[in-house]
């Protein structure tokens, strides 16, 4: 029996022949990704033990990324430890204050993710990296802690479930809708540790930002990961990034074996949202009653789901020559430093600053609950962001609605949730 991709990948990094579904093996890892709120406690883990030696800093990226700028003392703290333990490992790849960003958005951008790879990082949405073809996932601070000392990691490879993605996306609706679609359908377990393993005509139709949104979210269905077959769209964007000049492409074999195959004809897809409080809520803009256009206090554009420059740009174009309505805060977080200079070059920022919208620097934020732009209670807001658990983006009397950056800022300029093809 053929393998899936991610099988072919975690056999790449096994030492003891080819893998299956349901065994537990251990993994060379290719990169680890570090960032200020799991990173601490898994260095405080090693100094405790005595492993002050990494395996390999030339695999560690690290970046400040959830409370960053410091938002209170013990956020400086996580940032100050995280600083040193940088300068006593040597860790070249350390992207500080004015270089940083949202980790999922920053490594790729970089070049430091590369097809064939082997991905671990402190965060659930660490999935995001299996858009080039890679076994990406998150562990907790302990796996951490255990993979930066040996540079390996133990697994349970998960079954695969293959996504097929045809057609062409109708104007109007993103790759934000298709992985809320895709939610809706199986619900938020439907992939629990498990693949999701996307094909299908339509990727070729999708950047590699895009294609990022969709992984991004592996992990609100339940998954392990998410992978996506390496192919031009990846090597032109890896071109002139790339840390390395030599990757791994790995191709499933025709005759693997799924756990499930799902097909969704995404011409027929709709813009959608996921209604409070599960990403799984997902209904289409056009199915709302009038009840349900709730007033909205809040809109944010921004996360590592949401918060490139194709998203900020997608944003802008409804935004330009209209303004925010009264009432509504519009919250613009561009997910690094580059996306937020190639932002404002291209002029991006005049258009939201005349809308009446607040530019951060790049930051986790109010995503998590942390801060720039935390919720009070009875508040709504609608957002790019990938979870909408009750009390994830502050109180938890808050209501919070994914959508698409087009929908967002639509909304922004009616104070309700507002279909974003009006605008096009």
């Amino acid at each position: 029996m053929g393998m899936t991709l991610t099988e072919k990948i975690l056999t790449d990094h096994h030492d003891n022949g080819a893998v299956r579904p349901g065994d537990l093996m251990q993994a060379r890892i290719d990169l680890i990704m570090c960032h200020d709120v799991t990173t601490p406690p898994a260095i405080r883990m090693l100094k405790e033990h005595g492993l002050n030696a990494l395996h390999d800093p030339g695999r560690v990226v690290v970046t400040p990324d959830h409370f960053v700028p410091n938002k209170d003392i013990k956020s400086a703290e996580l940032a100050r430890d995280l600083r040193e333990w940088v300068k006593e490992n040597g860790i070249e790849h350390y992207y500080e204050l004015g270089r940083h960003g949202i980790c999922h958005a920053l490594l790729p951008e970089q070049g430091h993710v590369l097809p064939g790879q082997t991905v671990v990082g402190g965060d659930s949405h660490t999935c995001t990296y299996g858009a080039f073809g890679a076994f990406s996932a998150g562990i907790g601070s302990t796996d951490l802690a255990a993979a930066l000392y040996t540079g390996e990691l133990w697994f349970r490879v998960p079954e695969s479930i293959r996504v097929t993605l045809t057609g062409r996306l109708p104007d109007g609706v993103y790759s934000k809708d298709i992985v809320l679609e895709l939610i809706r359908s199986i619900g938020v377990d439907g992939a629990r540790y498990q693949a999701l393993e996307y094909h299908g005509d339509t990727l070729q139709e999708l950047s590699m930002e895009a294609r990022m949104t969709i992984t991004n979210m592996a992990v609100e269905a339940g998954a392990k990961c998410a992978v996506m077959p390496a192919d031009e769209v990846t090597f032109e964007y890896l071109e002139g990034r790339a840390k390395a000049k030599d990757w791994t492409v790995h191709l499933p074999d025709e005759d693997a074996h799924y756990a499930q195959e799902i097909t969704i004809d995404v011409t027929q897809l709709e813009p959608m949202l996921a209604l409070p409080s599960l990403p799984s809520n997902g209904r289409t803009v056009t199915s709302l009653t009038a009840d349900e256009k709730v007033p909205v206090d809040q809109v944010y554009i921004g996360s590592c789901t949401n918060g490139r420059i194709e998203d900020l740009r997608i944003a802008a174009g409804i935004l330009k020559r209209h303004e925010v309505a009264a009432g509504v805060r519009a919250l613009v977080v561009p997910a690094t430093s580059t996306a937020w200079k190639l932002a404002h070059d291209e002029g991006l920022f005049d258009i939201f600053y005349e809308a009446g919208c607040v530019i951060s620097t790049p930051t986790c934020g109010a995503c998590l609950g942390g801060h720039m732009g935390v919720l009070a209670e009875g508040e709504v807001c609608v957002s790019t962001t990938n979870r909408n658990f009750v009390g994830r983006m502050g109180h938890p009397g808050s209501r919070v609605y994914l959508v698409s950056p087009a929908m967002a800022a639509a909304t922004a300029l009616n104070g309700v949730i507002t279909d974003p093809r009006k605008y096009l």
